[in-house]
């Protein structure tokens, strides 16, 4: 596929522009009063609390192993790109590549924005640890991690009491979701659309959560409106800048607790949904993976992966999977575990299920 009809078609690829119609209007959710707003500012301006460091539990990173887990993982890379060069060895307790993490993502909400709140709880777990299997069948050597990616700040149509485009949900939801990962040994990330908010706004409302060992983060530029237009009318930013806010954060939140590394899960499939890549700084407390977001026929999502995850490397890949999304278009299939892995170069590390 050439890259210009890889680009254009890229850009028809709204992994989850169906959102907008699925949220009620207004602010939303217990974390969005006035006190919210407040703790939120004075986090972003501060940081987490006075840094502390606590000495973490667990043992060391073997580096010989994780060196040999990234060569591994980069799938006979030969363009010199992957493993990524010069990374720091994570902290103790590190995930990545340790594990592959397979995850089911969506909002209890509705139905319609993945297949975490599409399926009863029961159902829906019993489904996830099927493709878990799936996934370690496919790859014996690399354990599977199942997951929870929760999208905790939902952009929506309505622009709520303070013109912001987005929903915070309540944090009774966020502890649904803990209790059912809890059930199936399961790891949660917390999801942030900001839409005309910013993730030095939203991100310091998680603190609370962050600071427990299996609670991860995850941030969507699709829907990072930084020039003011409504989201869903065009695909959003984020610049290396507002990454390395959310890693510093992070990294202080593991530090201050004496944590495993965070892992940080940044969608992508266009090339302005995330500038200035290669000022991306990895730290030894978080774990960056750019996930490739976009759904589509095979051919088209080979392309999104080589053009803007593979050739702008930066740590860590994943790839979304769309029960839905990707067969919309007779005959074509949603990738099995054998092919996403035989496919790709490096073999992606998180998998997402929507």
């Amino acid at each position: 596929m050439k890259f210009k009809s890889v680009l254009f078609s890229a850009l028809f690829v709204l992994c989850t522009a169906v959102f907008f119609t699925n949220c009620t209007s207004g602010g939303g959710g217990k974390a969005t009063d006035k006190k919210a707003d407040t703790t939120a500012k004075k986090a972003e301006d501060a940081g987490p609390d006075t840094l502390s460091v606590v000495k973490s539990d667990y043992p060391p990173t073997d580096k010989a192993l994780y060196d040999s887990l990234l060569k591994f993982n980069a799938h006979g890379d030969t363009s010199g790109r992957w493993p990524v060069k010069n990374q720091p060895t994570p902290l103790g307790g590190a995930i990545l590549p340790f594990k592959r993490v397979v995850a089911f993502y969506g909002n209890l909400y509705s139905k319609k924005m993945g297949i975490l709140g599409e399926l009863p709880p029961k159902e829906m777990l019993a489904k996830l640890k099927g493709e878990v299997k799936a996934w370690q069948k496919a790859d014996p050597k690399t354990p599977v991690q199942p997951a929870l990616h929760y999208i905790a700040v939902v952009a929506q149509g309505a622009a709520g009491k303070d013109g912001k485009y987005r929903y915070r949900m309540p944090f009774k939801q966020i502890d649904s979701v803990l209790a059912m990962a809890k059930t199936a040994h399961a790891l949660v990330f917390l999801d942030v659309q900001v839409s005309l908010s910013t993730i030095q706004q939203e991100l310091p409302l998680f603190e609370p959560y962050l600071k427990m060992p299996q609670v991860h983060f995850g941030m969507d530029p699709e829907f990072s409106m930084k020039d003011g237009s409504k989201p869903g009318k065009k695909i959003g930013t984020y610049d290396a800048s507002d990454i390395n806010y959310v890693t510093d954060y992070l990294a202080k939140i593991v530090k201050k607790n004496g944590l495993p590394p965070k892992i940080l899960i940044v969608h992508r499939f266009t090339k302005k949904m995330v500038t200035n890549y290669q000022n991306i700084k990895l730290r030894p407390e978080v774990q960056v993976v750019m996930d490739m977001d976009g759904w589509g026929e095979p051919d088209l999502k080979t392309g999104t992966y080589r053009y803007f995850i593979d050739r702008e490397p930066v740590q860590f890949t994943g790839f979304k999977l769309f029960y839905k999304n990707d067969i919309k278009k007779a005959p074509h299939h949603m990738l099995t575990p054998e092919e996403v892995l035989s496919r790709y170069k490096p073999q992606p590390i998180y998998i997402q299920y929507q």
